[in-house]
């Protein structure tokens, strides 16, 4: 599916710019370092220290909030449909 470009007037996002993308999971050891290296093929300046983490009340499901550096709608798009796409990801925000 593709996407009509946004005149950049129009845009509420201002690139290029920091854009946090909320990712949720189930608690598994791998996943954040899965996520990591996910976004990096998207954002190569990314790293851990980008991160946020947070796991459910009962340990079963990890909240990670993930700040790229966003340089245009298309690789937001890119990192959206891969993350989307990905069997560790429930929920991408």
């Amino acid at each position: 599916m593709e996407m009509k470009p946004i005149p950049p007037e129009e845009s509420l996002i201002e690139y290029p710019g920091e854009f946090p993308i909320k990712v949720m999971g189930a608690m598994h050891a791998e996943f954040a370092q899965t996520i990591i290296e996910v976004v990096t093929l998207h954002d190569p300046t990314f790293h851990a220290g980008k991160m946020d983490m947070r796991p459910s009340s009962k340990g079963t499901y990890l909240s990670l909030t993930v700040t790229v550096w966003a340089t245009s709608r298309e690789q937001l798009d890119n990192l959206y449909r891969e993350l989307s796409g990905h069997p560790m990801v429930k929920v991408v925000l």
